[in-house]
């Protein structure tokens, strides 16, 4: 605690480990040391009392020196507590000596779930997962930009970067991943909106890598505290809140065949402008206005209609 009464922040420090195997040879031998010096006592002379209490305490101090070794897998890490100060991290996988006092479990002030869970997360033990993780994240409902109830989820990789920060800074770091994450998940849909955005504006449907980026990089703003990197951060499930959604269908309904009714219109005056200028330039038939515009009638009528158009023979003229 500093003296303004803030917490300090933490930071990485690596720490050495003996060979695992060299302090089991030296372990064997105080062992075999002692089995031998007590026999020999047994068998022969007895001598002074101390003989007989520092034997005994050589047999102690080879137990203890037992408890020490602990073994490490790849991308796992153990932090060394003594007495509750930290001493350092070792990252270094495979057989390990360390001071046999160093603590096996990390306290915690919210010990929640089962034993066995908080051993598989990795809350409350000395060793530390640098393993990638996933969080999927449940569907959260929350109002877009414009106010729009949606559903958004996200799944979100991370690893432990700096395993002190990770143990001291936070009280349990799998957790402080799961809210942080879910809040960064409702505080960037609350930017965006769903889709229908102005000319150049992002929206959560259209923009799925720049939103993705903003997620990634506003999660790791609340992540360093715990020492957490963000790998990746990409939304998984986005629609419209049951409640609106068949509204929301709708409107997009009626703005694909707006959109729809807009190409044919564009097509067809294309096809009537060009047909008109084909028949002028080749001179195939003269038309007046009032003719080329009966013509454009038709074509139009025959271009745009959603059925099939059935032919009508005109036997007389226009004039008739």
């Amino acid at each position: 605690m500093n003296l303004n009464g803030t917490n300090s922040v933490s930071s990485e420090r690596v720490a050495g480990a003996i060979s695992g195997w060299a302090m089991l040879l030296f372990n064997f031998a105080l062992l075999f040391g002692a089995a031998a010096w007590f026999i020999s006592m047994l068998r022969g002379t007895p001598g002074p009392w101390y003989y007989l209490a520092a034997c005994i305490l050589l047999g102690i101090l080879v137990m203890v020196i037992f408890s020490g070794f602990f073994t490490l897998q790849p991308n796992e890490a153990r932090v060394l507590i003594l007495f509750g100060a930290y001493k350092g991290t070792v990252r270094d996988s495979g057989f390990w000596w360390a001071n046999p006092f160093y603590a096996r479990t990390r306290s915690s002030g919210t010990e929640a779930g089962s034993p066995a869970a908080r051993a598989a997360s990795g809350t409350g033990s000395s060793k530390i997962s640098l393993r990638a993780r996933n969080f999927n994240s449940e569907k959260l409902k929350v109002n877009d930009k414009r106010g729009n109830p949606v559903e958004i989820a996200a799944v979100v990789v991370w690893t432990v970067e700096d395993t002190a920060k990770a143990a001291f800074d936070v009280d349990d770091f799998v957790s402080y991943v799961h809210v942080q994450s879910e809040a960064a998940i409702r505080h960037i849909a609350s930017l965006y909106a769903y889709d229908r955005g102005e000319e150049h504006e992002l929206t959560l449907r259209e923009s799925a890598n720049e939103v993705a980026a903003s997620l990634k990089k506003e999660l790791q703003e609340r992540l360093d505290k715990a020492g957490v990197v963000v790998v990746e951060a990409r939304l998984t499930h986005l629609a419209y809140a049951p409640e609106i959604a068949q509204a929301m269908l709708r409107r997009q309904q009626a703005e694909a065949v707006i959109a729809a009714r807009q190409k044919i219109v564009q097509g067809a005056v294309s096809m009537v402008d060009m047909a008109l200028r084909e028949l002028s330039e080749k001179n195939v038939v003269k038309l007046d206005e009032e003719r080329k515009a009966a013509m454009v009638s038709n074509l139009l009528v025959v271009l745009c209609a959603e059925t099939e158009a059935t032919p009508v023979i005109n036997t007389g003229t226009l004039y008739q």
